[in-house]
């Protein structure tokens, strides 16, 4: 790559037409731009914040992912480092960058996407300086977009510290005191452990989660994991189906709690002031409440006949039944390793031969 294009493009060049529109630079929107700057595509990458994977930046600073390095790449490009070491946030914003400016990725910033309808057979991709017209679009914006927050929360004193693990970036930022961590998924955990060493922590865990540890017999669960095929098995098989019923934990166990002086307590079911009611009838008096409680997608800006009476994407395997638009990284979209970084590439490589095939078609190839 020379000197001149080693800075990542943050403008389509002024097109207003392109083959394809990919929405959302993470890691599903970087890795079917990897495939689709193969195909020789026209192309480009929409990404409202001012930088490449926003769902990673906006993690706390502590976080250090379960995936060793050589789980944690996109296709074509090694992770840098030791391939038996677990990634930070920072390694992996930096390792994202550095994929945009590797492949030279058409990646335009600060440019929401606030409107996608259908136009003369194709789509139009509203943005607030102008109109981008698309033979296809990717819709690759994630899981993790909007924080999920129950509805008692409205319940605590307004003067209660209250965050999403969302919002959550450092111990020092929360008071002194008790604290609850609502949610047992591995963000509740990593939180809770993190903040014990500083505060009295308790975590409530409403649903029974799978804990698997992050090593097993010298290998990391990953190793084996890919091994025995486990994290290929799609949705619709027997396995699929039945890990699609309970989360995992990596390297997290309920009864490691304990040692570090974490009180173990069950569902949330009431608020009231500074007070937290669980299923057991117990309560406690709090001065900070993390809400780990998860993400919901949203499809504001969606104005096609593409998602259920929950709002989620109907599809198969990305593809949606309206023709040239599809979703890549949603949580289990094909695996169980659809929505994680080193599995996502292999959804990206499907849906992008998807795309090539049909724009075949539609130019009568």
């Amino acid at each position: 790559m020379n000197e001149a294009t080693t800075e990542p493009r943050t403008r389509s060049q002024g097109r207003d037409s392109v083959e394809v529109a990919v929405v959302g630079a993470g890691q599903a929107g970087l890795a079917i731009g990897h495939f689709l700057a193969k195909q020789g595509r026209r192309f480009v990458i929409l990404e409202a914040a001012s930088g490449v994977g926003a769902a990673w930046r906006r993690r706390w600073d502590s976080l250090v992912l379960f995936t060793p390095r050589r789980y944690s790449a996109l296709p074509g490009l090694a992770f840098p480092g030791d391939p038996d070491g677990y990634p930070t946030r920072e390694e992996v914003v930096a390792y994202l960058e550095r994929y945009v400016e590797t492949f030279e990725l058409p990646v335009e910033f600060d440019s929401p996407v606030r409107s996608l309808t259908q136009r003369d057979g194709g789509f139009a991709v509203e943005l607030d300086d102008r109109t981008i017209e698309a033979n296809q679009v990717v819709v690759a914006t994630g899981p993790f977009q909007t924080p999920r927050l129950p509805a008692l929360k409205r319940e605590l004193d307004p003067e209660l510290f209250q965050i999403h693990s969302a919002d959550y970036r450092r111990p020092s930022d929360v008071p002194t005191g008790r604290v609850v961590v609502v949610g047992g998924g591995n963000s509740g955990y990593q939180i809770a452990q993190e903040l014990s060493a500083t505060h009295e922590v308790h975590l409530a865990v409403g649903s029974r989660q799978k804990p698997l540890p992050q090593r097993l017999l010298g290998r990391d669960i990953f190793w084996w994991l890919t091994k025995l095929g486990v994290l290929r098995k799609s949705a619709d098989s027997r396995l699929g189906r039945r890990l699609r019923e309970r989360d995992t934990l990596i390297g997290s166990r309920p009864r490691d709690l304990a040692r570090r002086g974490i009180g173990s307590k069950p569902r949330v079911v009431g608020a009231s002031a500074r007070t937290l009611e669980f299923e057991d009838g117990s309560t406690l008096d709090v001065d900070a409440v993390i809400w780990a409680t998860g993400y919901r997608a949203e499809y504001p800006w969606l104005h096609v006949p593409v998602l259920d009476e929950d709002g989620r994407p109907r599809h198969r395997r990305g593809a949606t039944e309206v023709p040239g638009l599809y979703f890549l990284g949603l949580t289990w979209q094909h695996t169980r390793g659809s929505a994680l970084i080193g599995w996502v590439g292999e959804d990206a490589e499907f849906v992008a031969g998807e795309l090539d095939a049909a724009g075949r078609v539609t130019e009568g190839v």
